[in-house]
């Protein structure tokens, strides 16, 4: 089979979870598959730092930015010239022209509950955001869903049969695990300006991600006295969503509210063993990667009670509800202060983190590849 794989989205600088996503999957897709052959369609910087690790594998450079018209019109020529037997496309923004058989990841449907200023205000993004979605997830041969939760949302509210989606989780890439080296978590604590022992979130920074919450339950906790920890906010902020920068000024805690912007790759693993606590107040969330690797480091996590986060997490945290701050804060003094509870979640929490393979969900992917 010769399978164009859209990876436009490739690397976690880009977009995050779905950057990871489509890197580690296709990582191991190239390990375990010596047989199909691949075409990935890559941006730049992604398409000149990418290394094709054999001949069976090619890359194809593409100037059709995602969520655009050139995403709808140009890449469905551009991808019939290379006479590809399946396409996999890792988001929902399937080119509805493409006219041949594809598969499609749908990692939530955020969009629907949150759909951003921009969508907000305006109609024709917002019916856009629907037809794409609609009739992408309707044509495609099969969907992979990355959690239970967003395949029963695809159900409930886009009326798709259970038959048609396939839950494959994703797994956890090897550089996140326990760190011993005392000197280094303080080099990059130093590194980042951070002076005390640190709770931390990281993800993108919009309304879904809930960050005023988590910064008012920070506010209460620090105004009750005898809290000697600074908040870390990693990620980059977003101008569309200046009422997270307007809770970080007007907080009376601001000068222990630290904003360090992107974490590269290679900084992430000692993060997260730096940290003491890790966080993760969405209203909305298909998966929750972030929250596996912090346990992976051996650091324990509190975290919405709601959607996917539960059943990816399981036992290995401790849940609040995320529109309540004072729940919020009293989920994080209760870790924090508890060290038997602390030393039980972090046991937990590497146990949690071993069910999650990267290998595991690329033979089931490469399963579904082979079957449509």
């Amino acid at each position: 089979m010769r399978i164009g794989i859209d990876a436009r989205m490739y690397g976690p600088e880009a977009t995050s979870g779905i950057g990871v996503y489509i890197k580690n999957l296709t990582d191991q897709l190239f390990l375990i598959d010596q047989k199909n052959e691949y075409i990935l369609f890559m941006l730049e910087p992604a398409y000149s730092s990418f290394q094709p690790p054999s001949q069976r594998v090619k890359k194809i450079k593409v100037a059709c930015p995602w969520y655009s018209f050139s995403e709808q019109l140009k890449l469905p020529p551009i991808l019939l010239k290379y006479n590809l037997d399946l396409v996999h496309f890792p988001h929902f923004n399937v080119p509805i022209f493409y006219p041949k058989k594809f598969i499609v990841t749908i990692h939530d449907i955020t969009p629907k509950f949150f759909p951003g200023p921009r969508v907000k205000k305006s109609a024709i993004r917002k019916l856009g955001y629907e037809a794409v979605f609609r009739l992408g997830s309707k044509r495609a041969k099969k969907i992979i869903s990355v959690s239970n939760h967003t395949k029963e949302n695809l159900i409930k509210f886009f009326h798709l049969p259970s038959e048609k989606i396939a839950v494959i989780y994703p797994g956890l890439d090897p550089q996140f695990k326990i760190i011993n080296d005392d000197s280094a978590k303080q080099a990059i604590k130093n590194l980042y300006q951070i002076t005390k022992p640190f709770i931390f979130y990281l993800g993108p920074w919009r309304d879904h991600k809930n960050l005023p919450s988590l910064i008012a339950a920070f506010n209460l906790l620090k105004a009750k006295g005898q809290f000697d920890y600074q908040l870390v906010l990693g990620g980059k902020p977003d101008p569309n969503y200046p009422e997270i920068k307007r809770a970080i000024e007007d907080s009376k805690f601001r000068s222990e509210i630290i904003s360090p912007g992107y974490i590269s790759d290679q900084d992430l693993p000692l993060f997260y063993n730096a940290a003491e606590l890790f966080v993760l107040p969405s209203l909305a969330e298909g998966f929750g990667l972030v929250a596996l690797e912090s346990l992976a480091c051996g650091t324990p996590v509190v975290a919405s009670k709601t959607t996917s986060l539960p059943e990816v997490l399981q036992e290995a945290a401790i849940y609040f509800d995320p529109k309540n701050p004072s729940a919020i804060a009293s989920a994080i003094y209760q870790v924090l202060t508890d060290s038997s509870l602390y030393d039980e979640l972090k046991n937990r929490g590497l146990n949690q983190a071993k069910k999650y393979r990267w290998r595991t969900g690329a033979e089931k992917t490469l399963a579904i590849y082979q079957s449509s």
